[in-house]
């Protein structure tokens, strides 16, 4: 087992300005993506989506509700335009793990993104109901290290209050129950060991799932909401973390 005084070793917990500009920016990034492949400046819907599966976006190109945006600059992913009851909705599939979805999220919002959804599918912790059902993700725990470079060390990222509550009462519409709660974000799924998800079930964790507390830093700034929905389509088993599949109507 490790020491815990090593952690103070790691360069991730290691002394950082979170309030200080970066040297390298998303807007940089996508002004030279724009230049080296001749795109027009042109800003993506206000509102957007992450699908870090691709299966919502698979399904709106197959029945051509979907269409591939050619302005998008963004290096490695696609950004697809789907109207959602009169709304303009842009939409990126596969952006899977913290990391990818942060980079991604941090792109979204300097091309003119006001509100970013997050949908991802999550084994089952503590349960709820049965698969499949959604969790709006109030609180994530933080099991994982690109939120550790945008907020200082906490147990939890949380979504605002107001936000949560107007979210709560949209969800409230849902064909699918939609419950909220906490869940655990790891960077590692297949270490998912009992030692690891005792204290998450302890703890009422509903659900687990990888990249879920990275974009949760910008929650907390009023021009960036982001919030995150578990697509609860799996359990997992009692040892080990095995998966136990459920099928899932998407």
């Amino acid at each position: 087992m490790t020491d815990p005084s090593e952690r103070q070793d790691s360069p991730l917990f290691g002394a950082k300005r979170f309030d200080d500009p970066s040297v390298f920016t998303p807007g940089s990034l996508l002004e030279e993506a724009r230049q080296q492949k001749a795109l027009p400046d042109a800003d993506v819907p206000e509102v957007c989506v992450l699908d870090p599966d691709g299966d919502l976006v698979r399904r709106l190109v197959s029945t051509g509700r979907a269409e591939q945006d050619p302005t998008w600059p963004g290096y490695h992913t696609d950004l697809y335009r789907v109207s959602l009851d009169g709304v303009e909705v842009g939409i990126v599939g596969c952006a899977v793990g913290a990391p990818f979805a942060v980079l991604v999220a941090e792109q979204l919002f300097a091309a003119g993104c006001g509100f970013l959804v997050s949908i991802t599918s999550s084994g089952q912790v503590v349960p709820k109901d049965d698969p499949p059902y959604f969790v709006l993700i109030e609180r994530a725990l933080r099991d994982e290290g690109t939120s550790h470079h945008y907020a200082p060390p906490a147990p939890y990222a949380t979504l605002p209050g107001d936000l949560r509550r107007a979210v709560e009462t949209a969800c409230q519409s849902a064909s699918r129950p939609v419950h909220t709660g906490a869940t655990w974000t790891t960077d590692a799924p297949f270490p998912e060991t009992a030692v690891a998800i005792g204290p998450a079930r302890a703890e009422g964790v509903l659900a687990v799932a990888i990249g879920a507390a990275a974009p949760s830093p910008f929650s907390a700034q009023p021009d960036a909401p982001v919030v995150r929905i578990a697509h609860l389509t799996h359990r997992l088993g009692p040892c080990r973390g095995a998966l136990s599949p459920v099928h899932s109507e998407r």
